[in-house]
């Protein structure tokens, strides 16, 4: 049997593959909107980070504080939407580090101010943009690559514990 998955979730213990349940809108969109204290996760398989052992489940209640980045699989290059959106929108090199047992680090491309509380756009997650993973082995595992590989990544700003910001100061 073949699974589309179509959302992945990094925690501090696995990577979740699966496709959010009732999905109404761009997962940016979806996470930064959702005031439940869990996420459901259809066809969900879980990649432990530590052992590569796989755990599948036909649904998963995540809980929101325990994501600390997601990403959406998608062809981008028909989304006219998201195209308008970033077009002419300037952005800054920061490098963000997670609080927790998982010691990652990711370099990328944002918004000015998209990590602050008091930024209008977003909530509680943000996009990064070009995002370059450091502090993560994924122990030649091909789930696990799919982290090194994506054009951007939705980062849980409320599980960020340090931020470089290299254009200020």
């Amino acid at each position: 049997m073949i699974t589309i998955v179509s959302d992945l979730f990094l925690t501090d213990s696995f990577l979740i593959k699966g496709e959010v349940e009732r999905k109404y809108a761009r997962l940016s969109t979806l996470l930064d909107e959702h005031r439940r204290y869990f996420i459901k996760i259809r066809n969900a398989t879980l990649v432990d980070l530590n052992t590569c052992d796989r755990i599948q489940t036909p649904l998963l209640h995540v809980n929101m504080d325990e994501i600390l980045l997601a990403h959406e699989f998608l062809d981008q290059a028909s989304d006219l939407q998201q195209q308008q959106l970033f077009k002419d929108q300037k952005t800054v090199k920061v490098r963000v580090f997670f609080t927790g047992h998982l010691n990652v680090e990711v370099g990328g491309e944002c918004r000015p101010g998209a990590y602050e509380v008091d930024d209008r756009m977003t909530r509680r997650f943000f996009v990064l943009k070009n995002p370059t993973l450091r502090g993560f082995n994924a122990k030649e595992d091909s789930d696990l690559k799919l982290l090194t590989k994506m054009p951007y990544v939705i980062v849980n700003k409320t599980r960020l514990s340090y931020i470089y910001d290299f254009n200020e100061g």
